[in-house]
Protein backbone atom coordinates (compact mmCIF):
# COMPACT_ATOMS: atom_id res chain seq x y z
CA UNK A 1 0.00 0.00 0.00
CA UNK A 2 2.92 2.63 0.61
CA UNK A 3 4.26 1.40 -2.87
CA UNK A 4 1.04 2.87 -4.26
CA UNK A 5 0.78 5.66 -1.80
CA UNK A 6 4.07 7.41 -2.80
CA UNK A 7 4.06 6.57 -5.95
CA UNK A 8 6.28 9.30 -7.95
CA UNK A 9 7.05 11.25 -4.53
CA UNK A 10 9.54 8.48 -2.62
CA UNK A 11 11.46 5.95 -5.01
CA UNK A 12 10.17 2.08 -4.37
CA UNK A 13 13.87 1.13 -2.74
CA UNK A 14 13.21 4.26 -0.20
CA UNK A 15 9.99 2.98 0.55
CA UNK A 16 11.23 -0.57 0.93
CA UNK A 17 14.24 0.22 2.71
CA UNK A 18 11.67 2.50 5.28
CA UNK A 19 9.49 -0.38 5.72
CA UNK A 20 12.18 -2.50 6.65
CA UNK A 21 13.91 -0.33 9.01
CA UNK A 22 10.24 0.20 10.87
CA UNK A 23 10.01 -3.13 11.14
CA UNK A 24 13.84 -3.79 12.87
CA UNK A 25 12.49 -0.99 15.15
CA UNK A 26 9.44 -2.70 16.37
CA UNK A 27 10.98 -6.20 17.24
CA UNK A 28 8.75 -7.11 20.76
CA UNK A 29 5.88 -5.50 19.61
CA UNK A 30 2.99 -8.01 19.63
CA UNK A 31 2.81 -10.16 16.22
CA UNK A 32 -0.64 -9.49 15.72
CA UNK A 33 -0.02 -6.02 15.86
CA UNK A 34 3.09 -5.83 13.40
CA UNK A 35 1.79 -4.99 10.32
CA UNK A 36 -0.45 -2.16 10.91
CA UNK A 37 2.31 -0.86 13.55
CA UNK A 38 4.96 -1.30 10.81
CA UNK A 39 3.04 0.56 8.54
CA UNK A 40 1.92 3.55 10.30
CA UNK A 41 5.58 4.36 11.92
CA UNK A 42 7.02 3.77 7.68
CA UNK A 43 4.46 6.06 6.63
CA UNK A 44 5.20 8.85 9.04
CA UNK A 45 8.96 7.98 8.30
CA UNK A 46 8.13 8.89 4.33
CA UNK A 47 5.74 11.58 5.45
CA UNK A 48 8.58 13.13 7.35
CA UNK A 49 11.25 12.42 4.70
CA UNK A 50 14.38 13.33 5.09
CA UNK A 51 14.58 16.66 6.67
CA UNK A 52 12.43 15.17 10.03
CA UNK A 53 9.60 16.94 10.04
CA UNK A 54 5.91 15.62 8.56
CA UNK A 55 4.96 16.76 5.45
CA UNK A 56 1.09 16.85 4.72
CA UNK A 57 0.52 15.08 1.33
CA UNK A 58 -0.42 16.61 -2.06
CA UNK A 59 -3.90 15.51 -2.02
CA UNK A 60 -4.66 16.45 1.64
CA UNK A 61 -6.22 19.98 2.21
CA UNK A 62 -4.64 21.70 5.25
CA UNK A 63 -6.99 22.41 8.24
CA UNK A 64 -8.15 25.38 9.21
CA UNK A 65 -7.03 27.42 12.07
CA UNK A 66 -8.81 26.87 15.58
CA UNK A 67 -10.27 30.07 15.72
CA UNK A 68 -10.60 30.67 19.79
Amino acid sequence: RLQIEFDGRVAPRTVRRTVQRSRRDLIGAPEGALPELVERLARARLLAGPSGHLQRPPDRPAAAPHAG
